[in-house]
């Protein structure tokens, strides 16, 4: 068996989350950053956060507005103007 492959094991690896709690565990990486945590997540907290969908939901609403608009104007290009006659019922040059 090769020795020195196994990657180096911190029994005391400091995790700490963006809400400032932090963890200490087992890992092979010495420090590690996290977004969410059993401390501030809705599931284990019980509080609920809004989250910030605004933005994409207006971003999703001007993309199907310009999605609409453009079938519209294909469907307008695709009709062709009507036909003009040369000579008029009933008139005569």
């Amino acid at each position: 068996m090769k020795k020195d492959i196994h990657p180096k094991y911190y029994s005391d690896a400091k995790i700490t989350c963006a809400c400032g709690h932090v963890i200490h565990a087992g890992s092979t990486v010495k420090e590690m950053q996290i977004e969410i945590c059993s401390a501030c997540h809705p599931f284990y907290t019980g509080k609920k956060k809004m989250a910030d969908i605004t933005g994409r939901v207006d971003r999703f609403k001007k993309l199907a507005e310009k999605t609409a608009q453009k079938k519209t104007a294909k469907k307008e290009k695709k009709i062709k103007p009507a036909v003009k006659e040369k000579n008029p019922a009933g008139k005569k040059k």
